[in-house]
């Protein structure tokens, strides 16, 4: 199984990958399959995107980005403030620190299933308007 390395977590490709000597007809013939496989993926999750989200900007990313960063602020300087009081959490202080790091991950995941739906061309990037003058 193949591993994809993202900027937050490692995702298990589940793709069943053979380890089979065939003739090359017959993997020809396979790969034919997996691409029809993958471009009605493509083609189902393109659909889907463009009716709900339609289009992203910079500004749509930088809104992300920005989520997600204070989100981290709080969840680290929270975490900082247990600690200093050097005494044991309390279960509150657990639940507040286990949602907010959530909040966290929930964020930065938005932001990379943004990136790639971008990249794969799910969604349609529009570019900054220049300001030339």
């Amino acid at each position: 199984m193949g591993k994809i390395v993202t900027s937050s977590y490692r995702r298990v490709s589940d793709h069943f990958e053979p380890d089979l000597v065939e003739d090359p007809a017959e993997q020809r013939k396979r790969r034919g399959h997996l691409e029809q496989i993958d471009y009605t993926v493509f083609a189902a999750n393109q659909a889907v995107m463009s009716k709900t989200i339609h289009s992203v900007g910079i500004e749509d990313f930088q809104n992300l980005a920005l989520s997600a960063s204070k989100a981290r602020s709080a969840w680290v300087d929270a975490a900082m403030s247990a600690a200093r009081s050097r005494s044991p959490l309390t279960e509150e202080e657990v639940k507040r620190l286990t949602l907010l790091r959530a909040a966290y991950e929930e964020l930065s995941e938005a932001y990379e299933a943004t990136r790639r739906m971008v990249e794969r061309g799910y969604l349609q990037f529009k570019p900054p308007v220049s300001k030339t003058g």
